[in-house]
């Protein structure tokens, strides 16, 4: 195939367009372009007058070798599609199914492959089949009434499910394309493919993890809901099996794709001696916006022409702290996230319409141990203490703390919403944020946001609001695994995913589970080839 890169084109336009474009670039007639892929679909939103979007393409033409042997524009090259290898089988006969603990982007991806090959994982996840967690979810946000096992943080699908379903990630592993494939066969849009901000939204996240349950399931896989790992067996250095809150199941092998929020899961690790070290994380807000306002400052007069729009800032302290915006949710919502009595964590959420009023995003402060402490597991317990003091702001009901962010730079301010209405669905408290950090913490937050309003003016004084607290961005903590085998130095223990600190949101984490499953394969013998 010919790869033509640097394409760009209006704003509306269509496939016809594109064939017109390529076919003068390449210097052929339309006629002789067989087939047209969109590898990849950027917006250029540089110039506020002049936005257009950029695309690479795949072409097939039968004229190929003459175009390649002809061309001069450093844009138009050879292109292979990719097409992911399966892992090499090894010889060793797996005497036990391997087991994968949490049901979340890394151990979906990892039992998928595993059944995929005919090894038969068994899955076991804390929480609930989707269905049920959507009830439970529910429950929480209107009655107050929480389920510690089954919530945002806990259950099929993982975080990610209640989230704005991102699927951008920094990692550069060819792997992507099997996740987004997957997606796409599970019931994703084919967009997603080739967008460069791609999403696929918590409504439909809901319908792709439970067909990913099914599929698994259909080739010989077992998963296990309302089921928690309480301990490992570790014998002389290699698993030999697990206890769960069902009974023991003996196995070699155990994928840990626990999640950043398994904090009774990294105390018992810690308590076991399995290697661990502590590391940074960030916390802060969830800030949000008329989405009216981002659109108007990202796009100009093209605002009602594209998609809601996002928008990503960063910034560098006086005090060396980097301030920047997470998981930004065009058209989205605040949510609910704790997954502990007692405690209030907020996260963000799109549907794949993206169609509500407000953006969100977390605005986020870099914390090391310098602020929480140099133990193992302080920045846990640094996170569990904001989430209680949050708590204790919203008048210990799991109504969460809110703060008109012209009130927390100015108390002369009146703190109470303009137009931006709270979309936290527990209600929120009108109160004053800073008791929640350190001043270091504040003071870095308040640089920023003095920053941020000077380069997108309005960034503060449009009536944004703050909402606390934010803290579940990622694990405080990394599972020490070997760069080669991803095991632990207990042979058979494969820390895998964001809860081990390998991944960074669902791709990465996909991917990640990937890996962990191909080093099984290499390993074993399907248990299909001796059943």
């Amino acid at each position: 195939m010919i790869r033509i890169s640097q394409c760009k084109m209006p704003l509306d336009a269509n496939e016809e367009d594109l064939k017109k474009e390529a076919a003068k670039t390449l210097k052929i007639a339309i006629s002789q372009i067989d087939s047209l892929q969109i590898v990849r679909q950027s917006l250029d939103a540089r110039k506020k007058d002049q936005l257009h979007y950029v695309y690479t393409l795949d072409i097939s033409t039968s004229c190929e070798v003459e175009i390649l042997k002809r061309n001069r524009n450093k844009n138009v090259t050879f292109s292979k599609p990719y097409q992911y290898e399966d892992a090499k089988s090894g010889n060793r006969i797996l005497s036990d199914r391997p087991v994968i603990v949490g049901f979340g982007p890394a151990g979906m991806f990892c039992g998928l492959v595993l059944a995929q090959r005919g090894y038969h994982p068994i899955i076991i996840e804390r929480g609930q089949p989707v269905e049920q967690r959507i009830q439970d979810i529910e429950t929480f946000w209107k009655s107050g009434q929480l389920n510690p096992q089954s919530n945002v943080q806990f259950g099929e699908g993982g975080a990610g499910t209640f989230s704005d379903g991102k699927l951008t990630t920094r990692v550069k592993d060819s792997r992507i394309y099997k996740v987004l494939d997957e997606l796409i066969r599970m019931g994703a849009h084919s967009e997603i493919r080739y967008q460069s901000h791609p999403h696929i939204g918590t409504d439909h996240l809901r319908t792709i993890v439970k067909n990913i349950r099914k599929e698994i399931i259909r080739m010989g896989g077992e998963v296990h809901f309302d089921t928690q790992l309480l301990s490992i067996d570790m014998k002389h250095g290699f698993v030999e099996g697990i206890h769960t809150n069902h009974g023991f199941i003996s196995c070699s092998d155990v994928v840990l794709a626990i999640g950043h929020s398994a904090r009774d899961t990294f105390s018992y690790l810690a308590q076991s001696a399995v290697p661990m070290e502590a590391k940074p994380f960030a916390v802060g807000v969830r800030i949000e916006h008329l989405q009216s306002f981002i659109n108007e400052i990202q796009y100009g007069s093209f605002q009602n022409q594209l998609p809601n729009a996002e928008y990503y800032i960063s910034y560098t302290t006086k005090n060396g702290k980097g301030v920047y915006s997470f998981c930004m949710c065009p058209g989205g919502q605040v949510v609910a996230a704790t997954s502990e009595e007692c405690q209030i964590a907020t996260n963000g959420m799109s549907y794949l319409a993206r169609d509500l009023k407000n953006a969100n995003s977390a605005l986020l402060i870099q914390v090391n141990a310098k602020d929480y402490g140099y133990g193992l597991l302080d920045g846990m317990y640094f996170q569990q203490q904001l989430e209680q003091k949050a708590f204790e702001l919203g008048k210990k009901t799991y109504q969460a703390p809110c703060q008109l962010v012209q009130n927390y730079l100015n108390p002369h301010v009146i703190n109470k919403p303009s137009q931006v209405l709270p979309s936290y669905p527990n209600g929120v408290v009108w109160t004053d944020l800073h008791p929640l950090f350190t001043k270091e913490i504040n003071d870095s937050l308040t640089e920023a946001l003095q920053h941020y309003e000077n380069i997108m003016p309005g960034f503060v004084s449009s009536g944004s609001i703050m909402t606390g607290v934010e803290t579940r961005t990622s694990s405080p903590l990394r599972i020490l695994r070997d760069s080669t085998t991803l095991e632990s130095e207990i042979s058979g223990l494969y820390p895998c995913g964001e809860g081990a600190g390998y991944a960074g949101g669902i791709v990465s984490s996909a991917i990640d589970g990937i890996r962990c499953a191909e080093k099984i394969i290499g390993k074993y013998q399907p248990l299909s080839n001796h059943q």
